[in-house]
């Protein structure tokens, strides 16, 4: 064992933007009752959304902060920033440099990840294999950041019922005992045109949509039971990877978008619903985020897992993509 580092999560943060916007207040921004609908076939309940002077990359520094903070790390001893978002301040540069400015972590190397909502457990993936692999990184801050809210389009109920704003964070350090077990990372690209906030890129520019609408679009429906399907498989195959039985998962948080699908996939695990936690009654969809705001809301709720659990986290997004990671807490 001498030598060996394997990642941790050593402590978590998030940050909820103020602003609320109800079921009730939808029902009328819309002119039809689209709550009660809400409520019984997705969960949400309300979504915070951020103000007007707010950016993604203000999301994220929050949730830094606090996750930092909770570990008594100061800014500068970060070694790498992970940030992931499909809803970046720009195109280019990555949204993650202006995270370090921000933060003030000079030290820190960056980078942004970006395979929609699936991207933060994509980042605990490569975050702990630096870890792993390269003694020079003892404090990795893996960060998920969403302001989707921004190209929402509020006069659409496909899409601004479901959608709100919110960043969370970890910071992972090394131990020389088991954390970090594996990940498994999949994708389906046939899916890639089918919902996305399709603007900034060559595409746009070669259509010579100048300036493009930068609205999120549902330009094909997926299929309902998409996730249904999808993640469980991508559960059994991490625990067939690790070796670990499905059943020994003692936490695992969800992709937080649907309740119902939560509900139905742990029913297929076999696995109790107390073994999970959920946010979006009161935060809404937070995509990339919405992972780390739910593992750091069950901590505070005193719901943590507990040392030598077997913690997974399962998430998926446009694209279509799907991962999920396995520690040992």
């Amino acid at each position: 064992m001498n030598g060996e580092r394997h990642a941790h999560i050593v402590s978590t943060g998030r940050y909820v933007p103020e602003k609320v916007i109800t079921n009730d207040q939808l029902d009328q921004m819309l002119g039809e009752p689209v709550g009660s609908w809400l409520v019984e076939n997705v969960g949400i309940r309300q979504r915070h959304v951020m103000s007007d002077d707010q950016v993604t990359s203000d999301l994220a520094v929050s949730a830094a902060v606090e996750a930092l903070n909770r570990a008594g790390v100061k800014a500068d001893q970060v070694d790498l920033i992970i940030l992931a978002t499909d809803t970046p301040d720009y195109v280019s540069p990555g949204t993650s440099s202006v995270v370090q400015y921000k933060l003030g972590a000079k030290r820190a190397a960056t980078f942004d990840i970006n395979n929609a909502c699936a991207a933060w457990v994509t980042g605990v993936d490569i975050g702990s294999k630096y870890i792993a692999t390269d003694p020079d990184y003892q404090n990795v801050l893996v960060i998920g950041a969403y302001g989707m809210t921004r190209f929402v389009d509020w006069s659409d109920k496909r899409t601004c019922t479901l959608f709100a704003d919110g960043g969370g964070a970890v910071l992972l350090q090394p131990k020389p005992k088991p954390g970090f077990l594996g990940a498994k990372i999949v994708a389906d690209g046939s899916f890639h045109d089918y919902m996305g906030v399709f603007v900034g890129g060559t595409v746009a520019a070669a259509r010579g949509e100048h300036p493009p609408q930068q609205l999120l679009r549902i330009q094909k429906r997926f299929p309902p039971d998409t996730n249904n399907k999808g993640w469980g498989p991508v559960v059994r195959g991490l625990m067939d990877k690790i070796k670990r039985p499905v059943e020994k998962i003692d936490k695992i948080y969800f992709t937080q978008l649907n309740m119902r699908t939560i509900e139905y996939v742990m029913g297929d695990l076999g696995l109790p619903m107390n073994r999970t936690h959920t946010i979006m009654e009161k935060w809404g969809y937070t995509g990339s985020a919405c992972m780390p705001m739910a593992l750091d809301d069950a901590i505070e709720q005193g719901k943590a897992p507990q040392p030598g659990e077997l913690v997974v986290f399962c998430g998926s997004g446009a694209g279509y993509t799907m991962g999920a990671a396995a520690f040992i807490w």
